[in-house]
């Protein structure tokens, strides 16, 4: 594809917070127009510019052939959006491929949390890695030897996040009366998950306790034990990714699974998202599903959290497509994956049924996984992150030169052309 002279940029939905605005912002300092479409009050109020705001205001069912009028009014040359699979964006994608546009992706880093995803044309489960082999990033990286930054001791970005998401559903509640034709792409009324995001700002050194009493039973209970990481049911990843669309169907294929292949003697540890509001009753599903079973006395339940803690001494892992399965194949930890994921790559994902993973689970392989895990750091992963303005600095530093380039992360690799990397600091 052959760039204009003059790039212009349409902005779709964006993380919470004003990450999206800030990356406009430098976008037009760098020569380039810039355009957001706005689809309820929350994407309004973090977009603090008036003249290159688009309020949509129409039905669903519409949108598509208004976005179509918005490029061809505009000229716009690429489309830039945080996730691919909500409808207004997937609706967005596929025009936008018809089209010829440039199509940017943001996605929280397959290694997060200390690192932020930038792809184009897909992400997740559209990502060109899907269709990657490790020969071929194999033999891309034998024209690079970019030392690989390694993550800090500690990660601020999470109050941030819980504190943007429940101020952006604030903002979707009270100030969307002009968007009445806005359909979210959640489940969960607005009111409902606006509260839910409050009550675990306000809950965050409760939660804290109880994890705090959770985490030192199963260290100090002496017993080998298997990790389950959970995701939030709402996730993209996991409702267009995976065979499952409630997590309760993904708990009872575990449970299950563990009843029938571990040895009695061990345990099964269900570590929640470290986003988990309480959308799903998880521990009354857990203990409904583990009395079915019988296993009871042997499951547990840790609210979020690091995950290094519970890795230490873990046996294996399970999980539907989590970006966290990452961590546990850098600690060569066996691990079982039932979704689509850029990482469930055969090298060192167990294919094993269930039951015989629990009981003599396959060890994943190391070498290839740290090819794998060079390949994406010097592509895709970007330090920083969306929510905290340390994070936000550090990630502007490096993505915008990266969009402007002509080439995108993976072949800007294999053609010689990387783009910047800045040394890794402290994300708070």
């Amino acid at each position: 594809m052959t760039m204009p002279s003059t790039r212009r940029f349409l902005f779709l939905q964006g993380p919470h917070g004003p990450f999206f605005h800030r990356l406009g912002r430098m976008l037009a300092r760098a020569g380039a127009e810039v355009w957001r479409v706005g689809f309820n009050g929350g994407d309004r109020a973090f977009w603090f510019s008036f003249d290159n705001y688009i309020p949509y205001r129409g039905r669903p069912e519409d949108w598509p052939d208004r976005f179509r009028q918005i490029v061809e009014e505009r000229g716009i040359t690429d489309l830039v959006l945080y996730g691919d699979t909500r409808p207004v964006h997937a609706q967005a994608v596929e025009a936008a491929r018809e089209m010829g546009l440039e199509i940017h992706v943001f996605e929280e880093g397959y290694m997060r949390p200390y690192w932020v995803t930038y792809e184009r044309g897909g992400s997740n489960g559209h990502s060109r890695l899907m269709d990657m082999t490790l020969p071929e990033m194999k033999r891309v990286l034998e024209l690079s030897d970019l030392e690989i930054p390694e993550p800090p001791a500690h990660w601020g970005d999470m109050k941030s996040h819980v504190f943007y998401g429940a101020l952006y559903h604030w903002f979707l509640l009270f100030r969307s009366l002009e968007y009445r034709g806005f359909r979210r792409h959640r489940e969960l009324p607005v009111a409902r998950e606006g509260l839910l995001y409050t009550r675990r700002l306000l809950l965050m050194p409760f939660v804290a306790l109880d994890r705090m009493i959770a985490t030192a039973r199963i260290k100090y209970g002496g017993f080998p034990y298997h990790l389950v990481l959970m995701q939030l049911e709402h996730d993209a990843s996991f409702r267009m990714h995976s065979p499952f669309s409630r997590m309760e169907e993904f708990i009872e294929v575990v449970i299950e699974g563990f009843a029938k292949g571990a040895p009695r003697h061990h345990h099964l540890v269900f570590k929640a998202h470290p986003l988990e509001n309480g959308q799903s009753p998880l521990r009354r599903i857990l203990r409904r599903v583990a009395r079915k079973h019988r296993v009871a006395d042997r499951i547990h339940y840790v609210r979020g959290g690091k995950l290094a803690r519970l890795l230490d001494h873990a046996r294996t892992a399970v999980t539907v497509n989590s970006t966290a399965g990452q961590q546990v194949l850098w600690r060569g930890i066996p691990l079982k994956v039932f979704g689509r994921a850029v990482y469930a790559k055969p090298e060192f994902v167990s294919g094993q049924p269930l039951p015989e993973f629990f009981s003599e689970p396959a060890r994943p392989d190391s070498r290839a996984y740290r090819d794998f895990r060079r390949f994406l750091l010097e592509t895709s992963q970007i330090s920083g992150g969306f929510y905290s303005a340390r994070g936000r600095r550090q990630l502007l530093r490096q993505v915008v030169d990266m969009m402007l380039a002509a080439d995108d992360p993976y072949d800007a690799l294999k053609n010689g052309k990387a783009g910047p990397r800045q040394p890794l600091r402290l994300v708070n």
